[in-house]
């Protein structure tokens, strides 16, 4: 009866432990779920952000950033809470040009159209610029300069205009145009640069629609299970347009699909869907390669995805074609 019970137990042990590998090898019940704070602090980690210092005495002065923009930023133009400063300014910038870059740090190119839906953008750069004195905001009197290689986005564009970022209630970054008051974009073509003048701190991009004719759709994707907004994210790269990247924005917990909601997404548009999540501090994401089609749904499982550094993950992204 011992080796009886013995041998009953090492079978009950084996189903469970069978079990246990199913389990875990469906795509279907994650061993480690993410928080949204792991989440959010790997997107921050991904955001380098550049650091300046000159004095407000000094009047204007140019800073070339690590990809080369140059930027000038006057002192004599610089306020706290309406009044002139002096001393030492504090110049906090980043700068995103890559799609892989865009994905990592969650700067996508959503632009608000005329009606208040959200459509791809191709961008020129996304740039974040802000000073301080003694950690307390300043603010911006007159326009700044900023020189962008047009090469950092593939060559120069003359449709390109400016835009303010703001993040909406869900923490998604949108863009809207910003008309300058003499009727002009702000933004124009001269040799292998963009000139343009940032009339504010905080986010602004070099951009222009997307422009394409055919009829347009909304696609669902499904996160596999324990993911949702707050842990995980679900993108679009249209391919052919690699300064760009969409984001599905809205998310529905009952389905556990996240969705573009706006209709904007060409049929027959060749692109690639790409989940992305956090796992104990790296990246865990998949990449489906897909044909739009009306009213597709896509669906993602966890054995679909693979674990990068972020410098792995920004590699992925930026060759897909």
């Amino acid at each position: 009866m011992k080796t009886s019970f013995k041998k009953i137990g090492q079978l009950l042990l084996l189903v469970v432990l069978v079990a246990s590998c199913s389990k875990n090898d469906d795509g279907d019940s994650p061993d480690y779920v993410p928080s949204a704070s792991a989440f959010a602090a790997l997107r921050q980690d991904a955001l380098h952000v550049q650091t300046f210092t000159f004095n407000a005495e000094n009047g204007a002065t140019t800073f070339t950033s690590a990809k080369g923009v140059q930027f000038t930023i006057n002192g004599s133009c610089l306020t706290q809470n309406g009044n002139p400063i002096t001393g030492e300014v504090v110049i906090k910038y980043a700068e995103v040009f890559d799609p892989g870059t865009m994905l990592t740090t969650d700067k996508t190119t959503m632009g608000r159209m005329p009606n208040g839906d959200m459509a791809l953008l191709i961008s020129g750069g996304e740039f974040f610029i802000n000073a301080t004195k003694n950690g307390q905001q300043l603010e911006l009197t007159c326009p700044m300069p900023i020189i962008i290689p047009t090469n950092l986005t593939g060559g120069p564009d003359n449709g390109m205009t400016l835009w303010k970022g703001t993040f909406d209630e869900d923490g998604n970054l949108e863009w809207d145009e910003q008309q300058r008051a003499n009727g002009q974009n702000g933004v124009f073509v001269e040799g292998p640069n963009y000139y343009a003048y940032f009339s504010s701190f905080g986010w602004t991009n070099v951009d222009r629609f997307y422009n394409d004719p055919r009829p347009k759709t909304t696609i669902l994707a499904e996160a596999p299970e324990g993911y949702d907004f707050e842990n995980s994210a679900i993108y679009l790269h249209y391919d052919g347009e690699g300064s760009s990247l969409a984001k599905l924005d809205t998310y529905n917990p009952v389905t556990n699909q996240f969705s573009e909601h706006y209709g904007q997404i060409p049929i027959g548009l060749q692109c690639h869907i790409i989940f992305v999540t956090e796992d104990n501090g790296q990246w865990r994401y998949a990449i489906k390669p897909v044909t739009i089609a009306a009213n597709d749904v896509h669906v993602f499982t966890l054995a679909q995805t693979t674990l990068a550094t972020e410098a792995q993950l920004i590699a992925a992204i930026n060759a897909l074609p």
